[in-house]
């Protein structure tokens, strides 16, 4: 069975982004508009906001790309819909005869964009388009610098989460013009971030010469910045910025990794691979899911390069962590741990590894996870098979 995790051209990408579509640009500063509205924005009300920057699932046969918030039942979600807006409206508007006309724009600009996100978490997408069209015009209306960002970054993520990669790229780019053009620095983590999102529209697309200069362009301003940042004093800089900086650049060693891999080029995925390792061991611990995703990553490449004693290693340990820390795709880990070990020709204990994965993934209701499972258990029978015919032939002439 060829672990497909390398070839699924940044698939995951598409994952993560369609967990974070709510999500927004962190940076806003400096507008015209008295924005508690971009830190209110991200607790709408009614709705549990995911905010996770780096958390993808990794499955080496394939990913699984639907959102769990998406499977909202239709009469619940009805009713929570119409709570929520009695409750915003309640909130947000005052006595109407007190607000200045300013006030009423900016609090219908923070409606819309409460619908838009709200409708992203139950998976009305193009309801969600429409509402961000009318808060994009309305913010420019307002000449509010933060909230065209804020806008222009959800539509970016929405086009992108729905297969509109150039007008993704598009809206990126927007979106960045107005930070740069609002004195935002180049390695500002908002700015760094995005770019890693065009280089992975631009690796999805096979446009590699633009895909390979922004992910080079993230980790190198990102790896300029933590050594700048040693020279600060701890007052000048909290522990969270530090953090925050690090991770992400975990996150473009990560994406690059899988770009590089997809393109069968496996030296420079293992040095990005680990690299991301250490740093997501570092900040987020041995046990963090993450670390357990780039351990099995890692171990994919390795096992491809041939090298399927040290990637064994890797994904056993993976396996191990995860079961001590209650791994939620654990299924998934031992599935890639009995890819590994079928390639080292260790088929009966690959078997039984599978057989353990399937009954995991039935259990969890991962009907993807089930379907590459049973993919794997056929290769398994046919290079059992082929095994089997390869020793009858040698014996054959002997007898």
């Amino acid at each position: 069975m060829a672990l497909r995790s390398c070839c699924r051209q940044l698939a995951a990408q598409v994952a993560r982004l369609k967990h974070c579509a709510n999500d927004c640009t962190r940076n806003a500063s400096g507008s015209s508009l008295s924005f508690a509205l971009i830190k209110s924005l991200r607790e709408s009300a009614g709705v549990c906001v995911q905010s996770s920057r780096w958390h993808r699932r990794s499955w080496h046969l394939g990913v699984r790309s639907e959102s769990t918030n998406e499977k909202h039942h239709s009469d619940t979600a009805g009713f929570s819909r119409t709570l929520a807006w009695a409750v915003m409206a309640f909130s947000l508007f005052g006595n109407s005869d007190e607000r200045t006309e300013e006030q009423k724009l900016e609090d219908e600009l923070i409606l819309l964009l409460k619908k838009a996100k709200y409708s992203m978490m139950t998976g009305e997408l193009d309801a969600a388009n429409g509402f961000l069209h009318k808060a994009v015009r309305l913010a420019h209306q307002m000449h509010s610098n933060d909230a065209i960002i804020y806008t222009y970054s959800l539509m970016a993520n929405l086009a992108f989460v729905q297969g509109q990669l150039d007008n993704a790229e598009k809206l990126f780019k927007a979106a960045m013009s107005f930070m740069l053009s609002g004195g935002m620095p180049q390695d500002d983590n908002a700015v760094i971030e995005m770019s890693l999102k065009l280089a992975s529209i631009y690796a999805t697309q096979n446009k590699n010469e633009l895909a390979e200069h922004g992910f080079e362009f993230c980790t190198d301003s990102l790896e300029a910045k933590i050594e700048k940042q040693k020279d600060l004093l701890p007052e000048s800089l909290s522990d969270e910025e530090r953090k925050d900086t690090r991770l992400l650049l975990g996150l473009s060693l990560d994406a690059r990794a899988r770009y590089l891999a997809a393109n069968h080029r496996f030296t420079g995925a293992c040095r990005d691979y680990r690299n991301a390792l250490q740093i997501c061991q570092e900040e987020q611990g041995e046990s963090h899911p993450q670390t357990l995703v780039l351990m099995s990553d890692l171990a994919t490449v390795l096992d491809l390069q041939g090298k399927h004693d040290e990637a064994l290693a890797y994904v056993k340990k993976a396996v191990e962590l995860g079961q001590a820390a209650g791994h939620p795709d654990q299924h998934v880990l031992l599935g890639n741990m009995a890819g590994i070990l079928m390639h080292k020709g260790e088929f009966e204990e690959s078997a039984k590894l599978y057989q353990e994965a399937l009954a995991l993934a039935h259990a969890a209701g991962d009907g993807e996870a089930v379907e590459q499972i049973q993919e794997g258990l056929k290769e398994l029978a046919n290079r059992r098979d082929e095994q089997t015919k390869s020793k009858a032939d040698e014996k054959a002439p002997k007898e």
